[in-house]
């Protein structure tokens, strides 16, 4: 042991956090009532080649949303496939960042359509601040593009229009090199004005077609469908933000010790963790959130999902050896070096098991009894709707009538292994 602990851990239990949210019940429903709505088959022209956008993120139903996509077109008889659109992730490769959607369940014969994959780029302008504007080069070949995403709070920075169409246009359709373009000069000029004019240019420029946008609700569920023409692109996104950020998951305190992360994941948030529900953001330039301010954080572990990717490590105070076996650098780097976010990127210090990385957690908490403290373990920070919670919460939960207990008040646990139990929430 590195420095002896004798620690009285603190009583904890399952907590369940309750939220009253739309939700949408038929999604394929809603998305092809948005495109007649619109009126995209005055847009459609027989035979037309048309790239959708397919993200890396994990949107709900997003096989559901592309297919449906895809169907309508066909259906207006269009000929349409999907192009990936996720700036460097999948190791910014053409094979990885197919492997990065089959993951996601996003294949030819679940889409019904080709998937055509490469990190080719073409210059279709620059910006008024000379950013120079690249996408892919299938897409740009394309008779029209349709925008797949999901519109919510960016997990970089904040402004009018965070991540949405405008940033799929950006990072995702620009590929690495266009993603590498637009983060560089985020640095001096900052990400609300390098994503936005750039995505600007991209719409005046390129062949888009419309816009499909989904806001999701706390529960990780299709909360709206959004249609939208390009040039509306940006005002619509606005409103859909302050929609979207209404509706987003958070941690329901205000403050804590620590926090245990279960797993982090570029599928999960393209920071690893959403600094909007840790409270730290870590980039330069760009002010970290004011709540909640939570003391320490402890890694456990990487999602299956992320592939080895570890962005967001350096958001932590302590990880386990779990992690750090698990991490893969090149992707990891990649992402790390393309966002301009280095400090992601950081291994904290390790601790040899769950127990080990945790007991140190509770040694630089300063002056607070371990028993007393205030501490939350959760699976990630996208599914918030449940969590255990130390007993120093328990006045504040039975307080909240959208919180409650649903667990027994046990200490918290280990194995002989020192793995913390249960293993898997």
């Amino acid at each position: 042991m590195l420095i002896p602990v004798d620690i009285t851990f603190p009583r904890m239990a399952l907590a369940e956090q309750r939220i009253a949210t739309p939700r949408v019940d038929d999604v394929p429903g809603a998305i092809r009532a948005e495109m007649q709505r619109l009126g995209v088959a005055t847009k459609v022209r027989p035979g037309m080649r048309v790239a959708i956008t397919a993200g890396s993120r994990g949107i709900a139903g997003i096989v559901t949303i592309l297919a449906t996509v895809v169907d309508e077109l066909k259906r207006l008889g269009a000929d349409p496939f999907l192009i990936p659109a996720m700036g460097s992730h999948g190791g910014a490769t053409a094979e990885g960042q197919v492997a990065v959607l089959n993951s996601l369940g996003i294949t030819e014969p679940a889409m019904g359509c080709p998937i055509h994959s490469s990190m080719e780029t073409v210059q279709i302008g620059q910006t008024p601040e000379g950013i120079p504007v690249l996408i892919d080069k299938i897409a740009a070949g394309a008779d029209g593009i349709v925008v797949v995403n999901r519109i919510k709070a960016h997990t970089e920075y904040t402004g009018p229009v965070e991540s949405g169409w405008m940033k799929m246009l950006t990072i995702g359709l620009g590929k690495h090199q266009g993603a590498l373009m637009a983060h560089r000069n985020a640095v001096q000029l900052t990400y609300r004005v390098a994503i936005v004019s750039v995505a600007r240019e991209i719409i005046r420029k390129a062949p888009l077609l419309f816009g499909v946008g989904v806001i999701e609700n706390a529960y990780d569920q299709t909360a709206e469908v959004i249609a939208a023409w390009p040039q509306d692109f940006e005002a619509i996104e606005q409103a859909a933000l302050q929609r979207a950020k209404e509706l987003m998951p958070r941690l329901p305190f205000p403050n804590l010790d620590i926090l245990i992360v279960d797993e982090i994941g570029k599928e999960i948030s393209g920071a690893g963790m959403d600094p909007n529900v840790i409270g730290r953001r870590m980039v330069f330039g760009e002010a970290e959130p004011t709540s909640p301010v939570i003391t320490r954080i402890v890694l456990r572990d990487l999602s299956a999902k992320t592939y080895g990717s570890g962005i967001g490590i350096g958001l932590a105070d302590f990880v386990t050896q779990r992690v750090v076996d698990k991490l893969d650098r090149r992707p990891t780097y990649i992402n790390c070096l393309t966002a301009m976010t280095p400090e992601k990127a950081r291994v904290p210090i390790i601790g040899q098991t769950d127990r080990e990385a945790i007991e140190w957690a509770f040694l630089t908490i300063g002056a607070i009894e371990p028993s007393r403290a205030r501490v939350v373990r959760i699976k990630n920070t996208l599914h918030l709707e449940r969590f255990f919670a130390s007993n120093a919460l328990r006045a504040e939960i039975e307080a909240d009538p959208n919180l409650r207990v649903i667990g027994e008040w046990t200490p918290l646990a280990f194995d002989e292994a020192g793995t913390l139990l249960p293993e898997r929430m």
